[in-house]
């Protein structure tokens, strides 16, 4: 019996875009110049793109798509998806032990709302017919949430120990630390990949 399910689009390549020193940003697939709004229309469609420096070609992909999100959060009339408390927290998690893991952590969590937000959707349209029932849908969603944090810090917790305890003791020769090193590293991979793994498994079951 043939399955109904359609078969997923290649995802296509991201489109290249030069910057020359006017700042001017050029999109090499269509030949146009285009503006952060241009490029943040094609982030909500989808449609992935790289950025790079039209002079030496260093890879400028963050340094403008962190512009856009300035750009968008500070529209007047617009809204802002970044609260006052979160910005604060953030710039705190840059001198702090744990920054390694924001990244991966926020990633993860945007990724999972990403997966849900057909069901939020759902939730927000029955909101003005039934607010309780709602109400009661964001609670069980936040409970739901802090769970998953508590249980990926456990995870990032015992892989930073697992690092910690594997720290070369610096008395061998050369030679015997680099493999060593070599030796640590790959434990470590295997370790952060299980544990990603069991990250995934974790945000399926509670999906």
């Amino acid at each position: 019996m043939l399955s109904n399910a359609e078969p997923q689009a290649p995802k296509r390549e991201a489109v290249v875009v030069k910057k020359y020193a006017n700042r001017r940003l050029y999109n090499t697939e269509t030949s146009t110049y285009v503006t952060l709004d241009d490029l943040a229309k094609m982030v909500r469609g989808d449609r992935d793109f790289v950025v790079y420096d039209a002079k030496n070609g260093d890879d400028l992909t963050h340094a403008v798509l962190t512009q856009i999100i300035v750009e968008q959060e500070s529209r007047e009339g617009g809204q802002a998806l970044l609260p006052i408390p979160f910005l604060r927290q953030l710039i705190r998690f840059y001198d702090d032990s744990i920054a390694r893991m924001v990244p991966s952590y926020l990633q993860f969590s945007l990724e999972h709302l990403a997966k849900e937000q057909a069901r939020f959707r759902e939730q927000f349209a029955s909101a003005f017919t039934n607010p309780a029932a709602a109400f009661d849908f964001y609670q069980q969603q936040a409970r739901q949430n802090m769970a998953m944090f508590e249980q990926a810090m456990s995870m990032w917790a015992s892989f930073g120990a697992a690092a910690r305890a594997k720290e070369a003791p610096g008395t061998a020769e050369a030679g015997e630390e680099n493999k060593a090193g070599k030796d640590e590293l790959n434990d470590l991979k295997a370790q952060l990949s299980a544990m990603q793994q069991k990250i995934e498994k974790l945000s399926q079951s509670r999906s």
